[in-house]
């Protein structure tokens, strides 16, 4: 199973993805070379509850994925905390449409929920929880408690971040996690289609959260980098950017 742990269903927060759009997107990845994938949707999307309803509405759920064009889909979050740093979370559909309830009172920037009231949130679910690009500029993680640090069960190795900080980058966020003796998972970032495939996990087959988090603590998966991660990042950042600029000149 080729699976990419980072991916939003949305071009940005306030640009939501039409379902025939996102059945492209699916198309894109499984003609990349993935076979899975979660959705990390960023929590304060401005459709994030509509998006889960919506797939619920049209797509079978078995164990613990979507099956969407012949990949297998996985519903995650990406949540802002309040001390800065962002967090994947990975879970079941109902469990992923709880927790996006339960944190509609923290969407606005002033208001971000404090890490150690998500995480107590989290303790009630079964869920995979991904410390988001640790190392970035913006949104860095190693300021955090080492309780906090240490509780993650993977730390995302970012496409984007490798694109933007050099392979380098690599290196440095294995020599974080393992100072908290925490695995490496990889994840696209991806929020245009060219960027599926730039980074990717090859794991064995896995059906539901329990299956995942297994093979990630036996550490039996590998993490494979594109020798195209350049272009198809680049090309992606380029896409998105016009797509952005189209979007609001139409709406003046």
């Amino acid at each position: 199973m080729h699976i990419d742990f980072h991916t939003h269903a949305n071009l940005s927060k306030k640009i939501n993805v039409s379902l025939e759009d996102f059945k492209t997107k699916m198309q894109e990845a499984k003609a990349s070379g993935l076979t899975a994938i979660a959705i990390t949707e960023h929590f304060n999307a401005t459709n994030i509850i509509n998006l889960y309803e919506t797939l619920s509405e049209n797509y079978s759920y078995e164990k613990d994925y979507y099956m969407i064009e012949g990949m297998k889909v996985f519903c995650g979050l990406e949540v802002d905390v309040k001390e800065n740093g962002h967090f994947l979370v990975i879970g079941s559909r109902d469990d992923i449409l709880t927790i996006a309830y339960l944190l509609l009172p923290y969407h606005d920037e002033d208001n971000f929920i404090p890490v150690k009231d998500l995480i107590n949130i989290l303790s009630d679910f079964n869920v995979l929880k991904i410390g988001a690009h640790p190392l970035r500029k913006s949104t860095p993680w190693h300021h955090h408690e080492t309780s906090v640090l240490e509780q993650f069960d993977a730390y995302d190795l970012n496409g984007k971040d490798l694109f933007t900080d050099g392979r380098e980058m690599e290196n440095k966020v294995h020599t974080f996690a393992e100072k908290y003796e925490v695995p490496v998972v990889g994840g696209s970032d991806t929020h245009q289609q060219l960027q599926y495939g730039s980074i990717a996990n090859v794991f064995p087959e896995c059906n539901t959260i329990d299956e995942l988090r297994e093979a990630i603590q036996q550490r039996d998966y590998e993490v494979k980098v594109s020798p195209c991660l350049e272009e198809k990042v680049k090309g992606a950042n380029q896409v998105k950017k016009l797509l952005k600029e189209l979007n609001v000149k139409l709406k003046i």
